[in-house]
């Protein structure tokens, strides 16, 4: 029996605004190309009325391990400026 790995899997995602370079939104979700979708159609009140995509992603095996990467790259302002810094460095 093959192991269907992507159902498996939960996701950390930075999404950038798309009009606004500087703002970017953190989550996590076990259905990335869904909970994006969701961002853009205005589901959420943290992002609604602008449009997102994707710029960085982690997977976890657990939810519990997505949800203390995100509250850590929420809350620990060291760990986000780096990763926020990586990911600048590379969109530029």
């Amino acid at each position: 029996m093959a192991l269907d790995w992507v159902s498996l899997m939960y996701d950390v995602y930075v999404l950038q605004n798309v009009s606004n370079h500087d703002e970017f939104y953190t989550g996590y979700s076990s259905d990335l190309k869904q909970r994006v979708r969701s961002h853009n159609e205005g589901q959420n009140a943290s992002t609604r009325g602008r449009h997102w995509r994707l710029v960085y992603y982690e997977a976890y095996l657990t939810p519990q391990a997505a949800r203390d990467r995100e509250r850590i790259l929420k809350h620990d302002g060291r760990v986000k400026r780096f990763l926020m810094d990586c990911i600048k460095k590379h969109l530029a």
